[in-house]
C-alpha cells in the first residue's frame, strides 16, 4: 500500500486497517519465534504499513489541532 492509497482512505478505515495489521505482525512474530515463518519480508512490509498509517492519523491529527 503506497501512501497516497493511505492518504485516500478515511480516518475509520485507517483505525480498522491498522488493527488487521497488528494482529499480523503478531502471528508472524510467533511463527517467527517458532520457526514457521516461511516469508520472512513480510514482516518488514507489515511494519511498514503500519508506520505509513500511523504517520498519516499523525498528520490529520495534527492539521486538526
Amino acid at each position: 500500500m503506497k501512501a497516497a492509497d493511505v492518504r485516500a482512505r478515511t480516518d475509520d478505515e485507517l483505525a480498522s486497517e491498522l488493527d488487521n495489521l497488528g494482529k499480523e505482525i503478531f502471528n508472524l512474530r510467533f511463527q517467527r519465534a517458532n520457526s514457521q515463518l516461511e516469508n520472512t519480508a513480510r514482516v518488514r512490509q507489515v511494519r511498514r504499513e503500519i508506520a505509513r498509517i500511523k504517520t498519516v492519523l499523525g498528520e490529520r491529527h495534527r492539521k486538526a489541532s
